[in-house]
């Protein structure tokens, strides 16, 4: 399945129906009055989050969707029925934004969320909604309310446990493969992987998801390279592994880089959990591995772990260290919940 993180789309929820001109007619009954019934409601246009879907790509093929218009009142009283609405099922992590992109209309981050993007228009008033004491023959009722129509983006930030980042060619694909059943696409040169690629990491009876997020380069935060819409996926994620290649002749300087980025970028991506690997150090002598180790964590200020995704030397480290920081994140976000819903009661 093709990845697609952004789509736009054309709704329009359904209008109402007119209410009804009508007017009793029974044998023996002289002057029944009016029995004109009320228009239908038009149909909603609802977006649902799913958890089993983690791409846009069905919007692709489909952009327009449109819910039913609602019936027309009938006599005897009869009123319209109201029309069938629309269902947009999207993934986990979908913001809905207006058609210039600068308001956020919903952000669906939990599975059974739903939110009414286009409310259907109200069904119109028959003839026996008018009668009075003055006038008890009304000939006239009102014509169903227009549906709302518009544009709105589609844009999906990925909700993971966990997120690969580096400079391309980090080895961030080869990380994902080796510890997952994923299968991306994995090259020997710069920007193979062009879009996130998710994968599962199991270990004994716990599971955390994975995501490989597409190389950050210089000016990422300003959008070169497609930045922004990467960077936007890491936000979801709880802890973030930052992957570097050992043969790269100044480490630090590609660390800086990729930090430098997220910092611009801001949305709280600075102050997320960081896990530092130095990635492909079966191609280096130890000597050299320890030097480079030292010398990043000096810089840093972290604990550097040396690690080849090629033959898995120190990834089992890297791993147990993930599961730890998701755990820990996971136990906060429930202390603090925890504490606000007793602030509630």
């Amino acid at each position: 399945m093709k990845f697609l993180d952004e789509a736009k789309i054309f709704i329009k929820s359904g209008d109402g129906g007119n209410g009804c001109v009508g007017f009793r007619r029974e044998k023996y009954i002289e002057f029944g009055g009016p029995d004109g019934g009320d228009g239908g409601d038009g149909g909603n246009v609802e977006m649902h989050c799913v958890d089993n879907l983690n791409t846009l790509i069905d919007f692709r093929y489909r952009q327009h969707y449109k819910a039913d218009r609602g019936k027309d009142g009938m006599g005897k009283n009869r009123s319209g029925p109201k029309g069938n609405s629309v269902i947009i099922n999207v993934p986990l992590g979908t913001q809905i934004l207006s058609e210039e992109g600068n308001l956020l209309l919903a952000d669906l981050t939990e599975a059974g969320q739903h939110f009414i993007i286009a409310k259907g228009g109200k069904g119109g008033r028959g003839n026996t909604r008018f009668k009075s004491a003055t006038n008890q023959a009304p000939r006239h009722a009102e014509d169903g309310w227009p549906g709302e129509e518009h544009w709105v983006w589609l844009r999906l930030k990925m909700i993971t446990d966990a997120g690969l980042i580096g400079m391309p060619n980090a080895g961030k694909s080869t990380f994902l493969k080796a510890t997952t059943g994923a299968h991306p696409k994995i090259g020997c040169y710069p920007f193979t992987t062009l879009h996130p690629n998710l994968g599962v990491l199991s270990r004994q009876h716990e599971e955390i998801v994975l995501a490989d997020i597409p190389g950050l380069i210089q000016g990422a935060s300003d959008g070169v390279g497609l930045g922004t819409k990467f960077l936007g996926h890491v936000e979801r994620c709880k802890v973030l592994l930052h992957l570097i290649d050992t043969t790269e002749k100044e480490p630090f300087k590609a660390y800086q880089t990729v930090r430098r980025e997220i910092n611009s970028y801001g949305q709280g991506l600075e102050n997320k959990s960081e896990i530092i690997a130095l990635n492909k150090c079966d191609a280096l002598t130890s000597l050299e591995i320890e030097q480079k180790c030292k010398s990043l964590e000096t810089a840093t200020g972290q604990i550097v772990t040396p690690i080849s995704a090629v033959s898995r030397k120190g990834v089992d480290t890297i791993v147990n260290r993930l599961f730890k920081c998701v755990k820990e994140f996971t136990a906060e976000e429930n202390e603090i919940s925890s504490e606000v819903f007793q602030r509630c009661q």
